[in-house]
C-alpha cells in the first residue's frame, strides 16, 4: 500500500492529515477548550500546553512517512473538532493496526467519531499483511467504548493498563479493554454491526 490519501471526505465531515505548524493555534484552542471532556482520560491532557502541540504536530510528517502513524484532523463545516489516529504500536504484532481518537464535547453524539473510526478501519484493511484492528480503553470509559461496539468490533481481552500508575488519568481504573475487528469480520456486513 501507498501512504494513505492526506484528506478522507465523509459525507460532511472530513479527515485531514495535520499541517504542523497551520494547524497550531486551532488545534491548540480546540485542546484547550476541550480539556475538562479530556482530563479523565486522557493523561497527556495534565501536561497539555502550547509547547507540547507543538511537538505533537512536529512529530506527525515523520510518523506519517514511516508508516507507523497515520493521525488525521477531524473536520467538521471547516474546523476541527478533534483527532483520530490508525497506529502500530511497538508491542503490537506486525499484522495489527490500532484506532485512537478524541473529539470536542461540543462535537460529540453526532456519530463523528464512529465515521471517522469506520473510514480508519477499512484504510487499516487496506494495508497488505494486517489482519486485525483494535481499539484500547480504559474499561471506566464507557463512551469510548460505544463506538467500537456499534462497528462490530468485539472484545479481544481485559488487561493491567500498559501505563504505570503514576501517569493514569484521574477516571482511568488501571484496566484496559481491548477491542478487536478482524479482516475476515470485517469482510462480511452481516458480521460487521449497524452502520
Amino acid at each position: 500500500m501507498d501512504l494513505p490519501p492526506h484528506l478522507m471526505e465523509l459525507d460532511g465531515l472530513a479527515l485531514r492529515r495535520f499541517d504542523g505548524e497551520r494547524d497550531l493555534p486551532e488545534l491548540f484552542r480546540v485542546i484547550e477548550e476541550s480539556l475538562d471532556h479530556l482530563r479523565p482520560w486522557m493523561p497527556w491532557a495534565a501536561e497539555h500546553s502550547m509547547a507540547g502541540t507543538r511537538r505533537f504536530l512536529a512529530k506527525r510528517a515523520e510518523r506519517w512517512a514511516s508508516g507507523e502513524e497515520f493521525t488525521y484532523a477531524i473536520v467538521l463545516d471547516g474546523a476541527i473538532v478533534g483527532a483520530c489516529g490508525l497506529f502500530r504500536r511497538h508491542a503490537a504484532p506486525e499484522n495489527g493496526r490500532e484506532i485512537g481518537y478524541w473529539l470536542h464535547p461540543a462535537a460529540t453524539g453526532r456519530g463523528l467519531v464512529t465515521r471517522s473510526v469506520r473510514a480508519l478501519t477499512e484504510l487499516a484493511f487496506r494495508i497488505p499483511g494486517v489482519d486485525h484492528v483494535e481499539i484500547v480503553h480504559d474499561v471506566a470509559n464507557t463512551a469510548s467504548g460505544a463506538v467500537p461496539a456499534r462497528l462490530g468490533f468485539t472484545e479481544h481481552l481485559r488487561r493491567p493498563s500498559e501505563s504505570p500508575a503514576e501517569s493514569l488519568a484521574p477516571a482511568d481504573s488501571g484496566e484496559d479493554r481491548v477491542w478487536r475487528l478482524t479482516r475476515d469480520r470485517a469482510g462480511n456486513p452481516a458480521d460487521a454491526g449497524p452502520r
